[in-house]
């Protein structure tokens, strides 16, 4: 007689399938970003794509960036993002790689309720116009918690596979990579 817990003793049912559940979000949705237009000219954020990290900002107004200058361009637009967030205006790829414009200035602190401008640098030898209603730069709403540590002194950092390599080195542009090494930091509080 084969005992009650060898399982070759007596065969097992076959495995029922379990009823479906539905998805199941573990935390809330973001609070939206409020927006207030100032102008008729004004025009809310979009993403272009479902996937896009930011959203499109417009021009409000006709500006010309200099060759080699800059300009602040107007977007009319006023914008409360969530506590904790902050607003990171960004270039726009297409701008930056094919015309030479950059943005500058890019934080949108969460307690800001001023108009919304976007600083544009022309690295070009040619003006570029921006054109009412016409996409000049990206806001990335940093959805991410604002963490503030506490900033302590200390004698040596923490050795990385970068180490002191800037601008460049990680594409092969700035030199060999340091060799990785341990190192314990000493720390001292401020």
């Amino acid at each position: 007689m084969a005992s009650e817990l060898d399982p070759s003793a007596a065969p097992f049912a076959a495995p029922q399938a379990l009823p479906s559940m539905p998805p199941m979000a573990f935390e809330p949705p973001p609070p939206a970003t409020q927006v207030k237009l100032l102008s008729e000219s004004a025009k809310a954020p979009t993403r272009g794509l479902a996937f896009a990290a930011g959203y499109d900002l417009y021009a409000a107004k006709e500006a010309v960036v200099p060759a080699r200058g800059k300009v602040l361009v107007d977007t009319d637009i006023s914008i409360a993002v969530p506590a904790g967030t902050y607003g990171r205006v960004a270039p726009r790829s297409g701008l930056a790689s094919k015309h030479s414009i950059d943005t500058g200035a890019g934080v949108i602190d969460a307690d800001y309720r001023g108009p919304v401008k976007v600083l544009l640098f022309n690295l070009s030898d040619n003006d570029f116009k921006v054109a009412v209603g016409e996409g000049c730069t990206a806001d990335c709403g940093e959805d991410s918690k604002i963490y503030t540590p506490d900033v302590v002194v200390v004698d040596q950092l923490e050795e990385t596979v970068r180490g002191t390599g800037g601008f460049g080195s990680t594409g092969g542009f700035g030199g060999a990579l340091p060799v990785m090494g341990l190192a314990s930091a000493g720390a001292t509080g401020v």
